[in-house]
């Protein structure tokens, strides 16, 4: 027998008020949601840890997810984080005042600017991903790898509506 959780309780509440309906997108999206905050805070720790906030490792991450010489326009970035533009500027503003980023004339078009992160932001952005990872390893830890694989293929199943 498996051990029932708070979205079992919830549920089986719910069922005994309400037996009209089917209660099956609770079980999962409960679940989702219950997950996502633990995976939320699990992520803050482990980018406090690196002395970066969530937004600054978004941004540092797609630098560092171009590779050398870890470089992107400021539109590029936009695509990668979903934010707006004028939230973009103000990101990158503050990246520069920590000396994470900065701005380089794009050799390419004299008009145009790049961001490019430094050093020191490659080396906080490593630092966090590697935390990340394992913050993320240890909150699996009670799946089996086929288990892992398996749910990652699910929520790829069910994400792929979305990511349009």
């Amino acid at each position: 027998m498996t051990a029932s959780d708070e979205v079992d309780r919830i549920v089986d509440a719910w069922s005994r008020e309400r037996p009209d309906i089917d209660f099956a997108p609770l079980q999962v999206l409960s679940r989702v949601g219950r997950l996502a905050r633990h995976v939320d805070r699990s992520r803050r720790m482990a980018f406090a840890a690196s002395d970066l906030e969530v937004w600054e490792f978004d941004v540092l991450a797609a630098l560092r997810r171009a590779g050398a010489p870890y470089q992107l326009s400021p539109k590029a970035l936009l695509q990668q984080t979903l934010v707006s533009s004028g939230t973009m500027t103000n990101r990158i503003d503050r990246l520069v005042e920590r000396r994470l980023v900065e701005r380089r004339t794009d050799p390419h078009d004299g008009r145009g600017v790049l961001v490019v992160m430094t050093a020191r932001g490659r080396e906080q952005v490593d630092a966090a991903i590697s935390g990340l990872v394992a913050e993320e390893a240890e909150l699996l830890g009670g799946l089996s790898r086929v288990d892992q694989d398996r749910l990652s293929s699910l929520l790829r199943k069910l994400s792929l509506d979305f990511d349009d």
